[in-house]
């Protein structure tokens, strides 16, 4: 059987005019950096990178080394292309700027640099998130503003899972495909074409931990599931948490489920837990493409336009019939 790589695929999709030239190279150096995180993620201890950085991110957050490392790989690795007006990094408050010396195109990416990375001592499985925006060159250099952008505007998004092996799965809106990266030849092959998410499901994803703090129509949501044969759904669930957003919705892609960080008590000041831009909007994307939906719990993911460059929201998304149920409690009021 010929083996596809991620190269002659993206040429293919070029060829059948869903892609650009820029939006197919634009996506080989995203893979490229991908490449070199995945090492970096694979060595572990052996290369001193475990732990915390010392320093903390836009959000508050602690970083870890390896959140430092992953930034400044895709940084690097994208700024000399010449495909992008602009990148920006949930790491990172500001929008990076290409240096003035490397030359500009018309595609902003945005990107988490590493997903999951309360995860990365223990050796349990992180990733990496991007999304693609188009930018008019003729608009002048882009900021903050240029990047603000609803979903539904998004050229590209996709996800790297390192697990067991390296996975990138991508849309560039035919479709979700995954690749695994043969680590003896160095390249992506092509091998899950038309990822899709089943109706029904019997697994959900939510940190069980925030139940007290949950809003009625999501309490009553999960007590139907734990009801299991019993209840209202008169099936039994089982709940899966892996606390890395990649790894929870690549399940979700492979097999079906629901996952859920929706709002409560303790993220309502800030607009809920996850980024709309760097998190929601790219895996809305995908989970659409894959026969899904993806809810704030009250609207569509894609259909919101962004306010901040760093804005969250809460997420609902998965096998379709669970999102439409969680969304029509939230609706009931």
């Amino acid at each position: 059987m010929r083996r596809v790589t991620l190269t002659q695929f993206l040429i293919e999709q070029q060829r059948a005019g869903r892609i650009t030239a820029d939006l197919r190279l634009l996506i080989e150096v995203v893979a490229r950096a991908v490449k070199a995180i995945s090492v970096n993620v694979s060595k572990g201890a052996l290369a001193g990178i475990l732990g915390e950085a010392g320093t903390d991110n836009v959000q508050g957050e602690a970083q870890k080394k390896l959140d430092v490392i992953a930034n400044e790989i895709l940084l690097q690795a994208n700024e000399w292309g010449g495909h992008l007006a602009a990148m920006a990094s949930e790491e990172v408050e500001e929008v990076h700027h290409i240096p003035f010396d490397y030359p500009k195109g018309g595609y902003l990416l945005l990107f988490d640099p590493l997903d999951g990375s309360s995860n990365i001592d223990v050796n349990v499985s992180v990733g990496t998130i991007f999304s693609v925006l188009r930018h008019d060159k003729e608009a002048g250099e882009a900021t903050e503003q240029s990047f603000l952008q609803p979903g539904t505007s998004q050229a590209a998004a996709g996800y790297a899972l390192y697990g067991p092996s390296t996975l990138l799965v991508l849309t560039v809106g035919s479709g979700v495909h995954g690749f695994t990266l043969d680590r003896e030849m160095g390249s992506f092959v092509y091998t899950t074409p038309f990822m899709t998410v089943p109706e029904e499901t019997q697994e959900y994803a939510i940190n069980a931990s925030n139940q007290r703090f949950w809003e009625p129509p999501v309490q009553r949501y999960v007590e139907e599931l734990q009801q299991g044969k019993t209840g209202p759904r008169g099936k039994d669930f089982n709940m899966r948490w892996v606390a890395s957003m990649v790894a929870d919705v690549h399940r979700i892609l492979t097999r079906g489920g629901i996952f859920m960080y929706p709002m409560d008590e303790k993220c309502r000041d800030k607009g809920g837990k996850l980024r709309l831009m760097y998190e929601a909007n790219p895996m809305a994307m995908l989970v659409e493409q894959a026969g899904g939906a993806a809810t704030t719990g009250r609207e569509r993911i894609m259909a919101l336009q962004p306010e901040r460059l760093h804005q969250r929201v809460p997420v609902i998304l998965g096998s379709k019939r669970e999102v439409e149920r969680v969304t029509a409690y939230h609706q009931e009021g």
